[in-house]
């Protein structure tokens, strides 16, 4: 019988769950919408990902833990979603709700860390010990590793989404105005062109539209990128990072993303020596992080 960990991560959008061995292996994943009022309804998400995953595979899996990374403020040793403005709790008991539904050990994560966690040991940063990783998606948030170290101080370590870059501009999910999360994320990218445009479309329609040359969409992209310089640029001048590692859905723009940001962060720093890379994990991220804390939990 093989063993493996199920590590699920929770998105505004998507649940994405994989089952991992302990030497990395995937052995399946699945990709689901994220339910409504999806925080109490964790427990049986969890215990149907578990039961998806390890029906899709041939023979018998022992599952060892589950691992669950969830975005927001959260308290990973007491396992507990502090805050989350895009799912929209507070004070939920991650741990216990997931555990009331499984009889394996439950790990809890921060999404975005936990993701890091995965590109350093699987990805894009198993050569980099300083490295800020930035996935765009529906939120934005950011991790630190330091000297190889993972960067967790207080809760809102990381949260630079929630920083305050143009006063009075859009509103954000936390009820603020002008978060770098309401100008520079997938989703902020998406509304803002559908607004300015009317037409529906998505962060990835907004690049093709982009690439394309046409001049709305390559402005929306290129102030969201801006606006993303200007948070990340004394992060890593602070930090001492070396790799600036980006992530999320967005990540499939490529050099349409990647080329501008590298231009922006070369002369907001005044120098080119720190890399700007696609995370080789993508959106994969968080559901692998999650099963890498799962990993950790049970010392595998």
């Amino acid at each position: 019988m093989r063993e493996a960990v199920v590590g699920i991560d929770v998105g505004g959008t998507r649940i994405k769950a994989a089952l991992v061995t302990p030497t990395g292996d995937v052995l399946a994943e699945t990709v689901r919408p994220t339910p409504a009022g999806v925080g109490p309804r964790l427990g049986e998400v969890s215990v149907h990902a578990v039961g998806e995953l390890t029906g899709a595979v041939a023979g018998a899996v022992d599952v060892l833990a589950v691992g669950v990374a969830v975005p927001g403020l959260v308290d990973e040793l007491a396992g507990i979603g502090v805050w989350s403005a895009n799912l929209g709790w507070r004070d939920l008991d991650l741990r216990g709700t997931i555990a009331a539904h499984v009889d394996v050990p439950v790990a809890i994560g921060h999404d975005v860390r936990s993701g890091l966690l995965a590109e350093h040991r699987l990805g894009a940063a198993r050569e980099a010990d300083n490295v800020l990783f930035v996935p765009l998606g529906t939120g934005l948030a950011s991790a630190i590793l330091c000297r190889g170290k993972l960067v967790t101080g207080g809760l809102w370590t990381g949260e630079i989404g929630h920083v305050i870059v143009v006063p009075d501009g859009p509103l954000c999910g936390c009820g603020q105005r002008g978060c770098l999360e309401a100008l520079s994320s997938a989703g902020a990218i998406g509304r803002r062109w559908s607004q300015e445009t009317g037409i529906v479309g998505d962060a990835q329609e907004v690049a093709r539209r982009a690439e394309a040359g046409e001049e709305v969409a390559r402005r929306v992209w290129q102030e969201a990128i801006e606006t993303l310089a200007i948070m990340v640029a004394p992060v890593v001048a602070a930090a001492g990072t070396e790799l600036v590692l980006i992530g999320g859905g967005l990540v499939h723009a490529g050099d349409t993303l990647l080329d501008p940001l590298r231009a922006e962060l070369t002369a907001r720093l005044g120098r080119d020596d720190v890399a700007v890379e696609a995370a080789a994990l993508g959106d994969r991220s968080g559901s692998l992080g999650a099963a890498t804390i799962a990993l950790d939990l049970v010392g595998r």
